[in-house]
Order: C-alpha cells, then sequence, then structure tokens
C-alpha cells in the first residue's frame, strides 16, 4: 500500500507552551487554552531509556519533544551538551548540527517551492539545470530521483585525496558515473542532495542559504535555524567532535572541536552550505516545521507549501519494486526508519541526522517525535538507532491517541501502492448517485428533470441512475439526455433520438444535428441532472455536453445538479499545454485548460461556471470518501467502459498523450482490444521505435516493439508495426510528454512520414505541433509547458471541492 491519505483535519496553531510538572503527571496546554492530563508514567519510561543511554556512553544528552497537533505532550531536556573540555548542562534551547535534516528542512521544500512556482518539474532532467553533469548516463537522472535517491550516484565523494571547496564538490559529482541506472536501486546519497543545492541556486539565482532563509525558515518563524550560525550563539551551540579543517576520518594532528562548524566532511569541504548538510537548529524550531506537515501551524506563520504538494511529498515516490519507501526527501519505509518504532504505522514520515538528530510524524494521530542529540560527542562513538525506536514506540503508545476529527492512527495514512486497491477503503467512496440516494432524493423532490447520462451512471450497487430517479418518491423524470457515444454509451457515430423501453422516458441526442439542448427539449423542466464520467483529459467531450446543458439551462432558469464522480486518473497531476483560443470548440470548452486537468466533472462545473460567467443555478452532489491522490482502483468503484474505446484504467492514463494525437496518420489502437496502448503504422520499424522510445528518459513507461491490425480507423485492415506502452510506475508517468515523445521519434525515424497537422486541434497549440515537425527535443516542449500548467493551478485552486 503506497499513498498517505489526503484525509487531514487542518488547524492554525499557536507557539507551544512548556510542560508543567506536576506530581504523577505531565500537564500540558494546547493553543487555545484547553488543559490536558497525560499519564506521567508513560513520560518516566522516556525518563529511563534516555538515561540508560546516557550511562552507556550512547550520546552525552539529548532533547526529546512529543507533540500532537497544537500542544506539546512532553518536551525536556536530558544530559549534557558537552562533556569536552568541560561539562556543560543540555538545556531545551540547545542550537545542534541538523546534519542530514538539513535533507527535509532545507533542501527538498525549497526545490518543491520551486515546483509549485512552475519553475522545476519532478521529470525534469538535472542537466536541464546543471548541463556540466550530463557524462557517464547521468543526463537521465531526473529531479524525482535525486530527491527520491533513485539516481544511481554513490553515497558520497571520496575524501582522499583531500579538496576543498563548493565549485569543487559540484565539479566532482559531474564526473561520477553512477553505479546503477535512475530508477533501478535506492541508494541513500548526499551527492543527490547537494546537487539539488545547487539547482535551487541556480534556478532561483540566489545563493542557497539565502533561498531556504527566505522561502522556508522564516515563513515558518523558524528564527535559530540556519547555516553558519554567528560565534554569538557559539555558547549553545552543541558540540560534535574534534576534527581538522578538511580532514575524514576525524583523526591526526591539529584537531580542534567542531561547535558551529558542520560535523559533514563534504558539507565542511563545500564552506559549511550544501543541500545535504550544513543547517543548525533548535529543537522549538523543528517543532514548528513539524507543524507544518500536520497542518498545525504557529500563529504568526505564513505557508511554505500547498496541502497537495505536503501530500505528495509524503507519499511514496519511488518504485514498487524497490522495498525501500521514500517519498519525495522524506524516509517513509526503509533501513533507515527506526524513529518510527514499533507502533507508527507505514504511511508516517521521517528522517534521521547523523549527529543524532531526527523527527517522526504521523499524520494519522498527528503525532510528532523530535529528538536533538549530538550522539557524535566527544569521541564520534555513540549510536541512538535502539534509542529513537523506544522513544517512538513509547510515543505512539500514548500520544498517538485518536483525537476528534482524526484518523485512527491504528489505520494511520496507508502507503498504497500504484495501481493497487487498499481493502481497507474499498467501499469508501461514494460517487454522487450513492450520495444523493442516501439524502432520499431530497434536492430533487418536487421537480420535473431531464438526467444527462449514460450506462457509468451507477449506483455502488449497480443501480442505474436512471431507474433510481424514475423511482425517487416525489421526483418527475421527464426527459433524458444522450451525449457522445449515446445512453449505453456503445456508439462511435452519431446518436439518435429514441425512447427508453423500461421508463419510457425519451431520449434526446446532444450528438446529431445539435449539440446543445433545444428550447423544446428543456420545456417543462425545473432541474437537469448530470451524471457522466469524464476521463480526466481536455478533449474528452462529456465536460463540454455538460457545459452546453449549463449554458442553455442559464437562459431559462432551469436548475443543474451534478452528481460528482472521481478523476479516474487522479486529481493532482496537471500537464500539457494550454488550448489555443481559435481551437476552442467541442474538444476544449476553455483556453487555459491544460491536456491533463487534475479535477472532477463538479469542479469542472464550478469552474466553467465562474470562468465564463454562464450563471446557471449549480449544485454539485459532492462524493464522500475521496481524495484527490485517489485513482478510480483506490475506490472501490467498478470501472465501466464509458466509451467504446476506453477499456481501461491503463487505456485513460495514457489518453491524454496518446489522445492528443489520434487524430494524424497513425493508428492509436482503436479497433483493437487495447486503444491508446499501443501505436503504429504499416511503415514503422517497431524495434527500431521501441529501442528509441527505451533510450529516453521517460519514467513511470516502457515500450517493446508490437504488430496489430485494427479494424477501425487510421490503417483499417493493415497490419500496422509500432510500440506497446506498459507502465511501470503511474505516479511517475507523464502521458502527455509520452505521446510528443513518440511522435517526436517517428518524425526522427521516418522524416516526412507524418502529417502533424491535424494534431493541432486536440493537442491545443499549434506552436507545440510546429516544433515537433522542427525536430526540437521532446523535453524542452515539455517545459515550455509549465506557465500554462502554473496558471492553471492557480486558477482550479479556487474551485476545487476535495483535498
Amino acid at each position: 500500500m503506497r499513498a498517505v491519505d489526503l484525509r487531514r483535519t487542518f488547524f492554525i496553531a499557536a507557539a507551544a507552551l512548556l510542560p508543567l510538572q506536576v506530581s504523577g503527571t505531565v500537564a500540558h496546554q494546547s493553543s487555545r487554552g484547553t488543559t490536558s492530563v497525560v499519564d506521567n508514567r508513560a513520560w518516566a519510561r522516556i525518563d529511563a531509556v534516555v538515561a540508560e543511554a546516557i550511562k552507556a556512553n550512547q550520546l552525552p544528552g539529548a532533547v526529546v519533544v512529543i507533540g500532537r497537533g497544537d500542544e506539546i505532550l512532553f518536551r525536556k531536556a536530558y544530559g549534557h551538551r558537552a562533556v569536552q573540555p568541560s561539562t556543560e548542562p543540555m538545556t531545551l534551547d540547545t542550537i545542534f548540527d541538523l546534519a542530514s535534516l538539513t535533507k527535509i528542512v532545507a533542501t527538498a521544500p525549497a526545490v518543491m517551492a520551486l515546483v509549485e512556482d512552475g519553475k522545476i518539474r519532478l521529470s525534469d532532467p538535472m542537466t536541464t539545470f546543471i548541463p556540466e553533469c550530463g557524462k557517464s548516463g547521468k543526463d537521465r537522472i531526473t529531479i524525482r530521483d535525486l530527491l527520491t535517491h533513485m539516481s544511481g550516484l554513490r553515497p558520497d565523494l571520496d575524501m582522499k585525496p583531500e579538496w576543498q571547496g563548493y565549485a569543487q564538490a559540484i565539479r566532482l559529482a559531474c564526473e561520477e558515473a553512477p553505479t546503477d541506472p535512475p530508477g533501478r536501486r535506492f541508494v541513500y546519497s548526499d551527492i543527490n542532495f547537494f546537487l539539488l543545492g545547487e539547482i535551487v541556486a541556480r534556478v532561483s539565482g540566489r545563493p542557497f542559504a539565502d533561498v531556504v532563509r527566505d522561502r522556508v525558515l522564516l515563513p515558518l518563524d523558524m528564527r535559530e535555524t540556519m547555516f553558519l550560525p554567528p560565534a554569538s550563539f557559539a555558547a549553545r551551540i552543541a558540540p560534535t567532535q574534534p576534527c581538522t579543517p578538511y580532514g575524514w576520518p576525524c583523526e591526526g594532528a591539529n584537531m580542534k572541536m567542531l561547535r558551529g562548524v558542520v560535523h559533514d566532511p563534504t558539507a565542511r569541504r563545500m564552506g559549511g552550505v550544501a543541500g545535504h548538510a550544513g543547517l543548525f537548529g533548535t529543537a522549538n524550531d523543528m517543532v514548528k516545521f513539524a507543524r507544518l506537515w500536520i497542518g498545525a501551524r504557529p500563529s504568526g506563520s505564513r505557508s511554505v507549501l500547498s496541502p497537495l504538494t505536503i501530500a505528495r511529498m509524503t507519499t511514496a515516490a519511488t518504485p514498487t519494486t524497490e522495498a525501500n519507501v521514500r517519498g519525495l526527501g522524506w524516509d517513509i519505509d526503509s533501513t533507515y526508519s527506526s524513529p518510527r518504532g514499533d507502533f507508527f504505522p507505514v504511511g508516517s514520515f521521517g528522517h534521521t541526522g547523523f549527529t543524532g538528530t531526527s523527527i517522526w510524524i504521523d499524520p494519522g494521530s498527528r503525532t510528532f517525535v523530535i529528538i536533538m542529540s549530538n550522539r557524535v560527542h566527544p569521541d564520534g562513538k555513540g549510536n541512538v538507532t535502539a534509542l529513537r525506536a523506544r522513544i517512538a514506540s513509547i510515543a505512539a503508545g500514548f500520544a498517538a491517541v485518536r483525537s476528534p476529527g482524526s484518523l485512527d492512527p491504528g489505520k494511520g495514512s496507508p502507503v498504497r501502492s500504484p495501481g493497487s486497491l487498499d481493502p481497507g477503503n474499498a467501499a469508501a467512496t461514494l460517487a454522487g448517485i450513492d450520495v444523493l440516494r442516501e439524502d432520499n432524493f431530497r434536492p430533487l423532490s418536487g421537480l420535473r428533470v431531464g438526467l444527462l447520462t449514460n450506462q457509468i451512471g451507477r449506483a455502488r450497487d449497480g443501480a442505474s441512475t436512471i431507474d433510481l430517479i424514475a423511482s425517487a418518491p416525489g421526483v418527475k423524470l421527464a426527459a433524458l439526455f444522450a451525449a457522445e457515444h449515446g445512453i449505453r454509451g456503445n456508439l462511435d457515430a452519431s446518436v439518435p433520438e429514441s425512447v427508453d423501453q423500461k421508463t419510457g422516458v425519451p431520449i434526446h441526442s446532444l450528438y446529431n444535428t445539435t449539440r446543445r439542448p433545444t428550447a423544446e427539449m428543456l420545456n417543462g423542466l425545473d432541474a437537469v441532472v448530470i451524471d457522466l464520467q469524464d476521463i480526466g483529459s481536455r478533449f474528452y467531450t462529456y465536460m463540454t455536453s455538460m457545459a452546453y446543458v449549463m449554458e442553455e439551462a442559464a437562459a431559462r432558469k432551469i436548475k443543474v445538479i451534478v452528481l460528482d464522480r472521481p478523476n479516474p486518473i487522479g486529481g493532482t497531476q496537471i500537464e500539457g499545454p494550454s488550448l489555443d483560443e481559435p481551437f476552442v470548440g467541442f474538444t476544449g470548452y476553455i483556453a487555459s485548460m491544460p491536456v491533463r486537468h487534475g479535477m472532477t466533472l463538479g469542479e469542472l462545473a464550478k469552474l466553467f461556471n465562474g470562468e465564463k460567467k454562464i450563471g446557471a443555478d449549480v449544485i454539485v452532489i459532492p462524493m464522500r470518501g475521496w481524495s484527490r491522490d485517489q485513482w478510480l482502483d483506490d475506490t472501490g468503484l467498478a470501472w465501466i467502459n464509458p466509451s467504446p474505446s476506453m477499456r481501461s484504467l491503463a487505456a485513460a492514463a495514457l489518453y491524454p498523450g496518446i489522445g492528443s494525437f489520434e487524430q494524424i496518420n497513425l493508428a492509436v489502437g482503436r479497433g483493437t482490444d487495447v486503444p491508446f496502448e499501443q501505436v503504429g503504422a504499416p511503415w514503422i520499424d517497431g524495434v527500431k521505435l521501441a529501442a528509441a522510445l527505451n533510450a529516453r528518459p521517460l519514467p513511470g513507461v516502457r515500450f517493446y516493439p508490437v504488430r496489430f491490425t485494427p479494424t477501425t480507423r487510421a490503417y483499417a485492415g493493415s497490419e500496422c508495426q509500432g510500440v506497446r506502452i506498459t507502465i511501470t510506475d503511474r505516479s511517475m508517468l507523464r502521458p502527455v510528454r509520452v505521446g510528443v515523445e513518440i511522435v517526436s521519434a517517428i518524425v526522427k525515424l521516418y522524416p516526412n512520414q507524418l502529417d502533424l497537422q491535424p494534431a493541432a486541434r486536440q493537442f491545443g497549440s499549434a506552436a507545440g505541433v510546429a516544433r515537433i515537425q522542427a525536430g526540437d527535443d521532446p523535453e524542452t516542449i515539455a517545459q515550455s509547458w509549465s506557465a500554462a500548467e502554473t496558471r492553471w493551478r492557480e486558477l482550479r485552486a479556487k474551485y476545487l471541492i476535495y483535498r
């Protein structure tokens, strides 16, 4: 199971207060002024395990903080922050070398902020931004590969012979030869993250430390977290171990205790500022950071990342074949997951730092555990792996209790493999018709209604929407409307007028001589109900049929009631060019929409009504239990072919790209058993095409040569060679890019064979088609969509119904 549940309750939290020591209990206050009492015997166990570890010389001291939502349940300092050259007590305001927590506190959020800005895409090759790193196959490493440690790069640079300088580190990294192809194997690598730090600096045009300060630390009011802490903070900084300025391991003459100088040798040689290490901070600042990930920010802080970005970062992003499960920066379930303990569920997430720091967060119970130590002090021999696990187990057992409105911590936030169905959630999603039925059709009571639907209009138990509304008490079903493919969804031609045999209700065609309901069709209706299944692509015409109904209904003061259904390919990914204004029409209702729009039909109804100023009286009956990261097979709802050639979820996933080019002289699988999963023509050599495509940096898909004979459309009755497309990781799939890559490869292999001009309307961009024809690199073409994608994200945000 591999997806983090998006159903999280978000609250605004104020700064946490220190626990009040009370005999037998620890009392704690929330920012809302309420006081709870927690059994102090639980926290006494933490005292015991920390004391035991200190006595065994596993660490000199620590600060432990456990919180739930906007409450601090436990916060305490233990032992000493320094034992050499003199002893100093550990204090709650001690500043620690955060080590690899830099990766998730600084670098990953900075990268994702630039993704939100539309300046970086996760699928971008790193060489887009560091072109000199393109040697030895590194041109195939993407931003996602770096964030998930799936790049194939080694854990770190060689320390000998000695080198120094930030620029030299980047040069050495660019000389590296990967040990594996990207995406094959998880190898925790500091090189990944200092390259990401360099990318942030280059894209922003500013020093990496400045970007982190302005985009992450200051908005969260983390004012005691920084690179290169000033000398005025030295007294509060926990020292690590004696070392020479650039040596590793720490040995030899002229060693000095590192205090305020980063312990990590690579970051030290890079000048103390790097994407993998170098940040210093306090436990209190880490509390502020933890609250970002459960939606409980202190008052006065500002938003850093959107909830959808946070959900994406904490969802499994590694391939299903990889046993170590990682998010974008975050650890979810790997060999590094000791801070999870024995009870926090898979689906919680966290990270560790080499110096002895760690954080673990369970979004289901909104619990976080922060352990700050300098276990490498004084001699580098300490070990807090077991201690982290023991503290987490205690915290999970007593702190991660279910609070009102939270998820069941026993279930947590499941990690779901792409394409899998979580049995625990199999009955979670109710479509709009199910919700309407549960409400006994109350919004339709006393109304004379029309219904725009087809074979997809069914409740969870299989009951037809037509039959349910026809038999609903106090409701008169007076008309049926059929969009493209007809009321049964089996027509690939114009749809005739007819009568429903079971109910005797007339069926009016919206895909014949008219594509809009006429005044005669709407005569006497109080409302039109719409129950259709969109497929997630701009040119799938059901959304336009809905929009035309809204326009005509608005002109006649007729209500429109949309029974919502899931976007079958999820509601998070947005991809492709916006639509050129001359191409607005039946296969593209609104110019600003990219090919893959990431919305439900109900959300689109709201957007169309608002942005096109239709003025319709629109009511959306929302689904229950659907979140934006869910694909159809995550919902427990049955797949029913929404149109004759849309026969599988795989076809729907590929359709935004393959469908973009189905108007040209290529067979796209129509008239075969697997429409939109294969592409070919009689003049193509499938072996050559597959080899060319597999050599491209395309995550989430593979290609193999096929022969097929379509029975309809292009090359009907002729044997075609081409490629079959296999989705290997749908979370990484970018279907529009795949479509452009396929067509670009064919243009390169077979100049002058393709007539691309007819693709412009469906693809949406005449300039984009011209660039493909001219042989431009598909990656640069995909990058050109970034601004349009960002504008769409901003536009759609105010119309979204689901998290």
